[in-house]
């Protein structure tokens, strides 16, 4: 896939898909400025800076409340690079082009929170990526052989994997599953520290913050939802890749920025696989700010736009998704080890025309009942998903009812659903 960047919101990645080394990198982002903490934190939240991995909690407050922690003990920084969710591509692109705009946010990160370990972690299906890195983090080191030494760490290439409580567990030598909170990641974390997780996208743009300043973030994007954002766009569209868009352009330019609809588009992914579907028509004209994306029921999660044309069937898309959440779910309570299961059986038996009349208000009801009941946020991403389908390809699931799989369905899969592995 292609990296672009649209309507001259050019920041995280460059304008031409080339790997920039440590040399090109100081040549054009400049030396890290001396900034303490606070000072930093600070301007992280006149920034008004969201993380980036989905949650798109305000970073200065994640950051001031591991640095608030950490005077006593010291901290550790992580940098999530795992980005297990199928559809998406953002993160592995912006390491493979920028890596040291990324280790420039860490080491800030560091500096702020008095860090003893700061620790940047990869799926470990990611062998190219990983040697992309290895190779940075050694040019970096010969280059400032005075900074703090970051390391890389894989963890299994599994869905639940990259979820940052699963992430401390494979940091402290447990298997990479999901823990219940509290205790929270900022105030006990790997070694038992005060541990901060963000996206690796989210420190690239403190790095250039901390450079530019809170003025410059906000230059473009909206006053409510200010700068820049990378966004995986697959699926029905003439140039899919990675683009980076400012928060007030529209979900259809966002398109537009992908070469335009391949075909007519009918529905639209916004999240990925823990996102929610909308029919193309509505979702158009939403802005990519989270409060425009919110009173429409969506949210942009994983920074995932998925267009579904009206030569795909959105009921075998969202079929081959379940069964992928099902299947990548920790397996430790019941939510997830038999409720989605049994929903994604369900709804297969109805993409197939074997399910009996009263289906889909089961599924529906199922939906319901398995939300927000499961240790960690696993079961509600898909459930909400599911519902979705539900509602956008209700007329289509009724067809699939009476008259069993549509032409649509044998066409080949538009959207990944890979078979991971590891534990």
């Amino acid at each position: 896939m292609s990296a672009a960047v649209a309507g001259g919101a050019a920041r995280l990645l460059p304008a031409v898909p080339s790997a920039e080394g440590y040399t090109a990198h100081l040549a054009t982002a400049g030396p890290l400025p001396a900034f303490s903490g606070d000072e930093l934190i600070a301007e992280l939240g006149r920034a008004g800076l969201t993380g980036h991995g989905g949650a798109a909690f305000p970073a200065a407050l994640k950051w001031q409340a591991v640095a608030e922690r950490s005077r006593a003990r010291g901290a550790v920084v992580v940098g999530d690079a795992m980005e297990t969710e199928p559809a998406s591509l953002k993160d592995r692109t912006l390491l493979a082009l920028r890596p040291h705009l990324v280790f420039d946010g860490m080491l800030l990160a560091a500096s702020a929170m008095r860090a003893r370990r700061v620790v940047l972690c990869v799926a470990s299906s990611s062998d190219a990526l990983a040697r992309t890195l290895v190779a940075a983090l050694a040019e970096r080191r010969r280059a400032a052989p005075h900074e703090p030494r970051i390391e890389l760490v894989t963890s299994p290439s599994r869905y639940i994997a990259g979820e940052e409580t699963a992430l401390i567990s494979r940091l402290n030598g447990r298997r990479a599953l999901p823990r219940a909170v509290p205790p929270r990641p900022f105030a006990t974390g790997v070694d038992g520290l005060p541990t901060l997780v963000n996206n690796v996208e989210t420190f690239a743009h403190a790095a250039l913050i901390a450079r530019r300043g809170a003025r410059w973030f906000r230059s473009v994007g909206s006053a409510a939802a200010p700068g820049t954002t990378l966004l995986s766009v697959c699926g029905g569209v003439a140039a899919p890749g990675v683009k980076e868009m400012a928060y007030d352009s529209t979900i259809g330019q966002v398109v537009a920025a992908a070469g335009g609809p391949a075909g007519d588009p009918v529905a639209v992914l916004v999240g990925g696989y823990f996102g929610r579907w909308a029919p193309a028509a509505t979702a158009w004209s939403l802005t990519l700010e989270p409060g425009s994306l919110r009173r429409a029921g969506l949210a942009l999660g994983a920074g995932v736009i998925a267009v579904l044309p009206r030569d795909a069937c959105g009921v075998a898309e969202t079929d081959r998704i379940l069964a992928f959440m099902a299947r990548e779910s920790s397996g430790q309570c019941g939510p997830c080890s038999r409720g989605l299961p049994a929903l994604a059986a369900l709804f297969h038996d109805t993409a197939l025309g074997r399910a009996r009349p009263g289906v889909l208000e089961t599924c529906a009801r199922w939906s319901l009942e398995i939300r927000g009941r499961g240790a960690c946020r696993h079961p509600d991403g898909a459930t909400l998903m599911a519902a979705s389908a539900l509602e956008v390809f209700h007329d289509e699931l009724r067809r699939h009812l009476r008259h069993g799989p549509c032409r649509e369905s044998a066409r080949p899969p538009l959207l990944p659903t890979p078979v991971l592995t590891g534990r």
